[in-house]
């Protein structure tokens, strides 16, 4: 091309339109966070929140997001579609303004938006600039309007070979032309976009996470109830639920935050899902455009809703999710500071007027309720709108308009007193349980506390202030150490003959221990024989719980081979389970296989006897026969073994202790949560599916199997 037309081809139309933008590609970070896969990611949230707002405003009721075999990806709604009328200030169409001028858009103010996701004006722009195409459709009036852009110019691509980023491009020069490209019924309204991410700007490693994308989009369906959220996947990528042809997915929920908290909650419920709502009014000084276009300041009343569902449960993980107008806040903002302050305030109150019901002492600052023991187990989701929020940054991680936290303290102070001070019967007996969770919390950490100030390891001149009945090892080697959890003191007797007591230690429990599965975690810490593992072990309990600071490396659970066994070994893994997790994510906890029957093999000629161990019925069975092959004589009174007291120390080292001989049987999460699940069902509090099981199971009940 000659210098003097590509002077020519270069006005002051592209001029106006680029300048803006042009700072948006050089500086993406500023605009989007990166340019990696998260970069990628905030564009298409953009894009997305704008159908949202029109949802949120009551005008749709359906989002298409499609994921193009081509590697673009499109939005469609059911929305107002964007205006196709001219603007007058610019001269240009609304669906031009809103896809080329940064800070242009009808969430200003102006009544076009009362709360919406998209504030800063910037999000469709840097869309545009950031996309080696972007193709808008506008349905309005009857009519579809479209538009296209190149790396946020306006302009005509040739798509008679193919469709894409690389087709033949002409740039409008002396004024733009919002196309009508079809008819549509009258009523119908709507907005398509689809774009194509530049990679000049995204490196091919960027790519769309679709469990990202439907994680986001069953998180906003909850908060938008009604609306219907479909994400299809057509890209066919290995590794991802399409991978084998189109995947589609359609989200629509409408018990709002409510279902959201019971979606996210991860454990049984101590409390039911609580709805606490309210609104509250602030003022605030802004600049508002007047008649000749000059920016004035402007004293205007604000209007915020608050939206909170929680509910406590038996863990002690905390899963809070923070909103401004649907818009994900994963790094709080004034909101959440209110509702964790109003919640300790609360709490604390609570706990001061049952002081003496609950044992707490409240005096010269002895026990004292802190935040991490009232978000223990809580499961919440606050929902905040309001028009115009300050965010600190365009990627609205972080809301800054300081009014709403007391608004929010407000709400949560008034609603959350109110449950717990209540009369009602069930609202009675939950806060009962609820206060008694955190002063158990409280009472936990300060036990942890307690214990860090205990040295790891007792030496010879400090007195022991482990349990007296603990046989601890001589190793100080973490790794090579092992905790056997024995049932009762008669199986003591015979493990202390039969470890190897350089790096076995022993721990006696007397039969039954808590059902942790039932119990507060208060009871839980009074109990003797969980007290006792939980220092033996010294890493703390529930969420103060440190692995690293765990005495042993492994834990074997050693109980007798009959059903008294395995419901001991049940309670002590529902007790790791629940409290010592880590443990068990990290395989570090184990079940001894002890032996169930010992067949005494006569030996030929001058031969000593044999002995061999079996562990089941069928191996028994298979055993003798195998026997019976060989020709080989043995004892007919087969030993049965009712105990682990019934061995002596050299049975017991070879068959179940001595590393080189015994089997271990590795404990799981999915082991450890299936025996939690069936534990629960059996012992926990609730009958009902208790008494459906038993009668559902009825009939199939071997009478002979009944011990009478």
């Amino acid at each position: 091309m000659s210098t003097a037309s590509a002077e020519s081809s270069y006005t002051a139309r592209h001029l106006s339109v680029l300048e803006g933008l042009e700072a948006v590609r050089k500086r993406p970070g500023m605009y989007i966070g990166s340019t990696d896969s998260r970069g990628l990611m905030h564009c298409l949230w953009e894009v997305i929140d704008n159908s949202v707002d029109e949802a949120l405003g009551g005008h749709g009721d359906r989002i298409e997001v499609i994921l193009h075999a081509d590697s673009s990806v499109e939005v469609r709604d059911n929305g107002r579609g964007i205006p196709v009328d001219v603007e007058p200030k610019t001269g240009l169409t609304g669906v031009e303004v809103v896809f080329t001028k940064l800070h242009a858009g009808g969430k200003f103010g102006g009544g076009s938006y009362a709360a919406s996701g998209g504030l800063h004006g910037v999000g469709a722009s840097v869309v545009n600039a950031l996309s080696a195409r972007l193709d808008v459709e506008v349905d309005r009036g009857g009519k579809t309007h479209r538009m296209t852009f190149h790396r946020g110019e306006p302009g005509i691509f040739d798509d008679s070979v193919t469709r894409g980023p690389d087709s033949p491009f002409t740039p409008f020069v002396d004024n733009s032309e919002l196309t009508v490209v079809g008819k549509v019924a009258r009523g119908r309204t709507g907005s398509r976009v689809r774009y194509w991410a530049d990679r000049q700007v995204f490196p091919k490693t960027a790519v769309f996470s679709y469990d990202e994308l439907v994680t986001r989009a069953r998180q906003t369906s909850f908060l938008v109830p009604g609306l219907a959220i479909t994400v299809r996947d057509e890209r066919g990528l290995p590794g991802t639920p399409g991978a084998d042809g189109p995947h589609e997915e359609t989200f629509l929920h409408e018990g709002g935050t409510r279902d959201f908290v019971d979606h996210l909650a991860p454990d049984p419920a101590v409390t039911d899902t609580w709805s606490l709502t309210g609104t509250g009014t602030f003022t605030e000084t802004v600049p508002v455009l007047d008649e000749r276009g000059h920016l004035e300041p402007r004293v205007v009343e604000r209007e915020c809703e608050v939206d909170i569902a929680l509910r406590w449960g038996t863990g002690y993980d905390t899963e809070v999710r923070t909103f401004v107008n649907i818009i994900a806040t994963p790094k709080g903002g004034a909101h959440l500071a209110g509702f964790e302050a109003a919640l300790l305030r609360t709490l604390r109150k609570a706990v001061e007027a049952n002081a003496r019901k609950l044992k707490v002492s409240t005096k010269d600052g002895g026990e004292r309720i802190e935040k991490e023991d009232v978000l223990a187990g809580l499961t919440a989701v606050l929902t905040v709108r309001l028009a115009e929020p300050q965010f600190e940054g365009q990627t609205k991680e972080v809301l800054g308009t300081a009014p709403v936290r007391g608004i929010v303290a407000k709400v949560v102070d008034t609603e959350l007193a109110a449950i717990l001070n209540s009369t009602k019967r069930e609202h009675k007996a939950q806060s009962a349980l609820l206060l008694d969770k955190v002063v158990g919390e409280m009472r936990a950490r300060l036990s942890a506390r307690k214990q860090k100030e205990i040295s790891r390891r007792k030496n010879a001149l400090e007195n022991s202030t482990l349990p007296a009945k603990l046989a601890d090892c001589r190793s100080d080697d973490v790794a090579r150490s092992e905790l056997f959890i024995v049932e009762g003191d008669s199986a003591l007797g015979t493990a202390k003959l039969a470890r190897s007591s350089d790096f076995q230690a022993l721990l006696p429990i007397r039969g039954k221990i808590l059902n942790v599965q039932k119990a507060s975690i208060t009871d839980m810490l009074k109990n003797v024989e969980c007290a006792a593992i939980i220092q033996v072990l010294g890493a703390g309990s529930g969420r103060t719980f440190d692995l690293e600071a765990a005495r042993y490396g492994k834990v074997v659970l050693m109980t007798d081979a009959d059903v008294d066994g395995a419901h001991i070994r049940t309670l002590l893994l529902t007790l790791f389970f629940r409290y010592m997790r880590p443990m068990v994510e990290a395989g570090r906890v184990y079940a001894a296989v002890p032996p169930l029957h010992r067949i005494e093999v006569i030996g030929a000629g001058s031969r000593k006897n044999e002995y061999v161990y079996t562990y089941s019925e069928a191996e028994l069975t298979a055993t003798l026969k195998k026997l019976d092959k060989a020709g080989k004589r043995y004892k007919d009174d087969i030993q049965r073994y009712k105990g682990l007291g019934e061995m002596d120390a050299d049975q017991l080292a070879e068959t179940t202790m001595d590393p080189r001989h015994r089997t271990l049987r590795r404990v799981t999460v999915e082991g450890a949560q299936r025996a939690e699940e069936i534990f629960e069902l059996l012992m926990g509090s609730d009958v009902a599916p208790r008494k459906d099981f038993i009668i559902a199971g009825a009939e199939g009940l071997d009478r002979s199997r009944i011990d009478m």
